[in-house]
């Protein structure tokens, strides 16, 4: 705790107050759309509605003081509230009765105590295990459980909570009974109107507008006489404090205990993930730690005064970065608001129309899902794809703890596929250039004669090294006479596969070929020894460096290579289709790609301006690559640009168009080439 305090007084005491013109607006926007939010979830976990309200102050207050995000809201949220009210229904208490709200706060505590044990374990390190497509799919199944919840409430509905089959039936069964034409039309127009003026102008506070807009409509028009639905009146005044029921608390089952456990889990799982996302995506870092202590401060002040266990809110932390606000002073601004709400303005509140202050929490909500990060890695990664979606599916279907987890478990599964699969690689030389090139992604690569090199990228353990020997045997054929691993990337290895090593190395041995392990790190070596392989290294098996193995197999620069049908003029004069090895080993499979695409856009470039500027166009490519492009490239560069101004000449021949100019140009282009041909500069 005294880390915490020290940082609160850096916060207080470093605070930029030019931040105020957007934090002071920002907080009390939070506190006007908190009203409907809180309200709503106050009862559905079995509290009168007042009492959301109530934990909009000063918990919000003590969170805003001690969080490290800056920009985090606290408060009344739907998973915690959804599980009290869930207790109450396992308990046969009714809600809104004295027993409800005897027995909630007393739940509130003992969450209280379970995050306070979370935080004296540091138990905020777990977060470091979850990865940016298991929060992802977390946040998206979140927001979009939350938006079901509140889509019955656009047409005079009521909320409910569950998972989706649950949020769907409850959805239909509502709209057939309970559809109210007028509250469709006000909260579709609602939404219409933020997500329109949130991308036309940004900075218009439209849900704040909205919200006044309706509950002017609601005054002057008999809105309530047509069936839309307003928030309940509520009476004047600051929340009171008093010791939750001991009697209460002394008489709780193991039952109970267990399920306050399950809420403090949901509340650090979701609003860890939650915060840790926004803090990703917003470029700061968070104290994990910090947060669970600024959670058990939050709750124990809910207790306190009544309300129901508290965590962070997606939606109202949507709001709070779209209006730009900067820091927990807006947390502060919130809270503040909220005491002049409760004290001088709470017959505004029986005015304001539920179907557009849901519509304001629904386009909150659509503002965090992560659907673009689904699509960009069902592109890029199915296995991350698969863990989204599992996630997201998980938190829908499941509940949030399960979504969570099924996360979790298929990341590690994933980590545990990528070290049994790890990067490995055939190398060769090329000609006239220094170091190995993986043969599968340098044409000019070629590999050394009667020999195996050999890249594994991964520890060697007993999952992979089964798949390290057979790509060795696979490799070795009758002309092979020495195999040589080049192991940087090996960083560790187990007894299996140290079992398994003396086993390659014989099998080779009988049948004449040498078996090096190079550029490994020497720890590799130390296991070794202690695995009781120290004749492998007496043998001379180990060796620093891949070129230190060739030297000893008597191979030395420039190396004798398998040449391929046609090489003996690549290598005296480099063939134009072949690429840089360090262009194709940044760009793998898109390098010729690319350098079509620029071809296609030198050669519109050219025939607009009626001329060809060699010396410019290769100097702008040359820069674009960043050192990643050389004469090699200049060669194919040209050759592509000659091919398609010479479509370009055909195309304009077929459209009865004088093509003369583009010809005139595609022969400047091909005399640069055979000059670059006969004269080259490597």
């Amino acid at each position: 705790m005294e880390e915490a305090e020290k940082e609160v007084d850096m916060f207080l005491k470093n605070y930029n107050w030019m931040n105020l013109r957007k934090d002071i607006p920002a907080g009390i926007i939070i506190a006007l759309v908190s009203i409907p939010i809180s309200m709503g979830y106050s009862q559905i976990a079995g509290l009168p509605a007042i009492y959301g309200l109530y934990g909009s102050v000063l918990p919000i207050l003590l969170f805003g003081l001690c969080s490290s995000s800056p920009q985090f809201v606290f408060g009344v949220d739907a998973a915690p509230a959804a599980l009290v009210g869930g207790m109450l229904a396992t308990f046969g208490i009714a809600g809104g009765t004295k027993e409800a709200m005897a027995f909630v706060p007393v739940v509130t505590l003992m969450v209280t105590l379970w995050l306070l044990l979370f935080a004296l374990l540091r138990a905020g390190r777990f977060t470091n295990f979850i990865s940016t497509p298991v929060m992802g799919g977390f946040i998206s199944g979140i927001g979009c459980e939350i938006i079901l919840m509140q889509v019955p409430k656009l047409f005079g509905g009521t909320a409910s909570t569950g998972e989706l089959f649950e949020l769907l039936h409850h959805i239909l069964r509502e709209a057939m009974q309970h559809f109210n034409l007028l509250s469709f039309v006000l909260g579709m127009c609602a939404i219409a109107l933020i997500r329109f003026c949130g991308k036309r102008w940004p900075k218009v506070p439209m849900p704040v507008i909205l919200m006044f807009a309706g509950a002017l409509m609601s005054y002057f028009l008999p809105l309530k006489k047509y069936g839309v639905t307003m928030l309940p009146p509520v009476e004047p005044g600051l929340p009171s404090f008093s010791v939750p029921d001991w009697g209460v608390l002394m008489s709780v089952d193991r039952h109970m205990v267990l399920a306050s456990m399950t809420i403090a889990l949901v509340i650090v799982a979701e609003t860890l993930l939650a915060t840790n996302n926004f803090a990703m995506k917003n470029n700061y870092k968070v104290n994990n730690d910090r947060e669970l202590w600024a959670y058990m401060l939050g709750n124990l002040a809910a207790a306190f005064t009544g309300c129901c266990p508290m965590n962070g809110s997606v939606s109202r932390t949507g709001i709070a970065a779209q209006f730009g606000g900067k820091s927990q002073m807006m947390s502060l601004a919130a809270s503040g608001t909220m005491v002049l709400i409760l004290l001088f303005c709470t017959g505004f509140i029986g005015y304001l129309p539920v179907p557009i202050l849901c519509a304001i929490v629904i386009c909150a909500l659509m503002g965090i899902l992560e659907f673009d990060l689904a699509a960009k890695l069902r592109k890029t990664n199915r296995a991350e794809f698969i863990i989204f979606m599992a996630a997201f599916l998980g938190v829908l279907l499941l509940g949030t703890i399960y979504g969570v987890v099924i996360g979790v478990i298929l990341s590690f599964i994933d980590v545990f596929v990528r070290a049994v699969v790890p990067p490995r690689a055939y190398l060769g030389c090329i000609p006239g250039k220094d170091g190995f090139y993986a043969l599968d992604r340098n044409r000019n690569a070629r590999r050394i004669q009667h020999t195996v090199i050999y890249r594994f990228s991964g520890t060697l353990f007993f999952a992979n090294v089964g798949t390290f020997q057979e790509d060795i045997e696979r490799a070795v054929t009758p002309d092979i006479r020495q195999v040589i691993v080049d192991g940087r990337g090996i960083g560790s290895i187990d007894i299996t596969a140290a079992e398994r090593l003396p086993v390659i190395y014989r099998n080779l041995e009988k049948n004449g070929v040498r078996f090096y392990m190079t550029e490994h790190p020497g720890v590799v070596n130390d296991l070794l020894y202690k695995y009781d392989d120290e004749k492998l290294l007496e043998a001379g098996m180990c060796r620093r460096h891949v070129e230190d193995a060739l030297a000893e197999c008597g191979l030395v620069r420039p190396y004798p290579i398998v040449a391929h049908e046609g090489d003996e003029q690549r290598i005296q004069i480099p063939y134009i289709d072949e690429k840089v090895a360090e262009y194709e080993w940044i760009f793998g499979e898109a390098a010729n790609g690319k350098l079509i695409e620029a071809a296609e856009e030198i050669a519109e470039a050219i025939v607009e301006l009626g001329t060809f500027d060699e010396h410019q166009m290769l100097r702008g490519l040359r820069k674009q690559a960043a050192g990643n492009w050389d004469e090699v490239n200049d060669r194919e560069i040209l050759h592509h640009v000659a091919e398609v101004l010479h479509r370009l000449a055909e195309e304009s021949r077929e459209m009865h168009r004088d093509a003369h100019g583009i010809e005139e140009l595609q022969h400047e282009v091909e005399e640069s080439l055979e000059e670059h041909l006969r004269h080259p500069k490597e």
